[in-house]
């Protein structure tokens, strides 16, 4: 019988996943036809530099999906799902004190982590996870009901986690195993008809509309699924050509003639979804919620934790100069990027600030290769590629999160909260969380090791500064 290795069952529910979306939202059918749509024209604009930061064929299928889940024991079956598909937890993401708005989660990203398996197939699931112990959103008792609430849910079945753990372990399933994990994996991501308590969700939405979302019902699903764009900024103006509401801006960093480096996101606004909710006195009612939105990214390059200090300054200038409105901070933001940071890849690379992989050039000159990175590079021996950004923003995320939320909710900040970091994490999802920026540099060193063991010389320097 056929066997469907990891790669293959990444693909197909992934493709599963935004067939059920688009369904569910079908806006999101129009906003991948207009990252489509653009795409196009900037590969016919720009030809091969189009793809300095990935083929077409790549960008054209990639996606990011997020789910939102209530506790460490859904994260934990979430992470086996996924374990599943080739699919690693990467990042941690602490949204509580984000700004523009603190929300009551933190997250991690689960995605490929070999560069070929990203090449195959890109996918990325950013998940969230609710903190009902920290104070600043939710007091004693709401903490306690709320806990309550998702240990009596279930929200996935016996047999998906089991075909979740063969899978993993035999690096992949048979093909009829394949498709009935497929079924229970999508199905268990799809919004259910189920009626919504409607005095819970509205009192957990007074704290939190992501904290409602979260705990407020009995199941998950796919909050947003995001394409891949070329040109964000053009996306934007044609989705709101085609009478679609954007929220009021791109988030992260701005336009502007430099290299594009980590990531721009943005998104249409959530819009509202008919459900069922269950009233105090018994009695079911339509109504609706709106929760759930389109999101388009469009990624640049991977930065060093020095790249990432002056990404982080130049955004804090931003934020201190920035008095108006939207347009206002995206005429400061050009201005600062163009005092702050390099105006190009090859000073991205020299400044030591951006990741990058080392290909030997074809018309490398005759003579002996000189030892040192700086001297390879500078003189035709080798050429720096760019590794693109395959990660996520705290800032962005919540941005996106709070241009989305109907309600504000309510924060109190005298209040202590709940310690969280990337190992407490690990440790309740019994899995590693990867650091990015590891996974970077190891990608760029081992690049630089085959390089330099095919011109004959030992090559160890990967990010430090070098001029």
């Amino acid at each position: 019988m056929t066997h469907v290795g990891t790669t293959s069952l990444r693909a197909e529910f992934a493709a599963r996943l935004s067939a059920l979306y688009g369904t569910e939202v079908p806006a999101y059918t129009t906003l991948v036809e207009v990252a489509h749509d653009v795409n196009q024209r900037v590969l016919d604009r720009d030809g091969a530099a189009a793809e300095r930061l990935g083929t077409i064929a790549r960008v054209t299928r990639e996606r990011h999906g997020a789910i939102r889940v209530g506790s460490p024991e859904e994260l934990a079956q979430v992470a086996r799902v996924f374990g599943a598909l080739g699919m690693q937890p990467t990042g941690f993401y602490d949204l509580r004190d984000a700004q523009p708005q603190a929300i009551p989660v933190v997250s991690t990203a689960f995605r490929p982590v070999d560069r070929d398996e990203l090449a195959r197939n890109p996918f990325r699931v950013f998940t969230s996870m609710l903190v009902p112990e920290d104070r600043r959103f939710f007091d004693s008792d709401l903490e306690q009901r709320l806990k309550a609430f998702i240990r009596a849910r279930w929200l996935f079945p016996d047999e998906l986690m089991g075909l979740a753990d063969q899978a993993e372990a035999e690096g992949g399933l048979d093909r009829v195993a394949a498709d009935r994990f497929l079924d229970l994996a999508a199905g268990a991501f799809a919004l259910s008809p189920e009626p919504v308590d409607r005095a819970w969700y509205a009192e957990l939405a007074r704290v939190s509309g992501v904290a409602a979302d979260i705990g407020g019902v009995t199941t998950t699903h796919i909050n947003h699924l995001t394409p891949r764009v070329l040109d964000i900024d053009d996306l934007y103006r044609s989705m709101q050509a085609r009478g679609i509401t954007m929220i009021d801006r791109i988030q992260g960093p701005p336009r502007w003639e430099g290299p594009d480096v980590l990531l721009r996101q943005t998104s249409f606004r959530a819009l509202d979804e008919p459900r069922l909710f269950r009233d105090p006195d018994g009695s079911v009612s339509q109504g609706a919620l709106r929760v759930r939105f389109g999101e388009v990214e469009a990624r640049g390059i991977a930065l060093t934790p020095a790249g990432r200090d002056l990404y982080d300054a130049a955004v804090a200038t931003v934020d201190q100069r920035a008095r108006g409105g939207a347009s206002d901070r995206d005429e400061i933001a050009g201005e600062v990027w163009r005092e702050l940071m390099p105006p190009s890849e090859r000073d991205l690379w020299q400044r030591g600030l951006g990741f990058f992989t080392y290909r030997p050039r074809d018309d490398h000159p005759a003579a002996a290769p000189p030892e040192s990175l700086a001297e390879l590079v500078d003189s035709g021996w080798l050429e720096p590629e760019p590794i693109v950004y395959e990660d996520f923003l705290p800032r962005s995320a919540a941005g996106i999160f709070a241009s989305n939320l109907t309600d504000a909710g309510s924060v109190a900040a005298e209040q202590g909260g709940a310690e969280r970091d990337a190992g407490w994490l690990a440790e309740r999802i019994g899995r590693p969380v990867h650091s990015p920026e590891e996974l970077y540099r190891a990608e760029s060193a081992a690049s630089l090791r085959a390089a330099g063991s095919r011109l004959g010389v030992e090559l160890t320097d990967v990010d430090p500064v070098r001029r």
